[in-house]
């Protein structure tokens, strides 16, 4: 399973990095704006700035919503870096511009994904990724991880080749059960991945350890 960060901090995204484990980055608009980063001038900057950071996979979301205006930001997007994923709302102009730049072979991520109807129609048009928000359904007391095995099952009859890309993830539970599940890719913040290292039997099994080492070590 692949682990990509949902983040527009340079900071996170560089500490993910080096902890090995990172194959991508998510953003939108709102993780953008949460950093300060306004203007288009200085979100292109930004989206440079996270390609030159990380291997692959950096989805840059197109704030258009019609099928022109998506079509014309999604090249303008795909053509700053190779990394970079274009990343369209589930909307009808959405679902015919993934055929479109799909059909370019530029890389697509639809994003917005609430229902298995949905996340079908995304990978009937191309999609390299379609991202179920499992932790917003979730808050309207809605089981999240159903949708990602409902989507799974869905693709895995059928064949088809878009991955899917579990988003809105809360907690280390939700990436352990996205792999039971067999999402291919979670997107998550950095609290989210990092909380996978951390086990009280792990922190007092190496707390035993060093002092028996210590005390070995002593009484030479």
């Amino acid at each position: 399973m692949k682990f990509f960060i949902d983040t527009a901090n340079l900071d996170q995204i560089k500490e993910a990095q080096d902890l090995g484990v990172l194959d991508g980055v998510t953003t939108n608009p709102s993780l953008m704006a949460k950093e300060g980063i306004t203007g288009d001038a200085n979100v292109i900057a930004h989206y440079k700035a996270i390609c030159a950071i990380v291997d692959d996979n950096v989805s840059a979301e197109v704030i258009s919503t019609t099928y022109d205006e998506i079509i014309k930001e999604g090249e303008a997007l795909a053509k700053l870096d190779p990394k970079i994923v274009v990343k369209v709302p589930m909307i009808k102009d959405g679902v015919k511009a993934i055929k479109y730049l799909s059909s370019k072979g530029i890389r697509t991520n639809c994003t917005l994904i609430f229902s298995a109807g949905q996340a079908l129609l995304a990978a009937k048009a191309g999609a390299t990724y379609v991202s179920p928000f499992l932790g917003r359904l979730d808050d309207i007391s809605t089981d999240g991880l159903q949708l990602i095995e409902d989507i799974r099952l869905i693709f895995d009859n059928y064949g088809y080749p878009t991955q899917i890309l579990a988003a809105s993830i809360r907690g280390p539970l939700h990436i352990v059960n996205c792999a039971k599940l067999g999402a291919d890719v979670i997107t998550g913040p950095l609290s989210a991945i990092t909380a996978l290292l951390k086990h009280p039997l792990t922190d007092s099994g190496l707390a035993q350890f060093l002092a028996d080492h210590k005390k070995a070590s002593e009484a030479k």
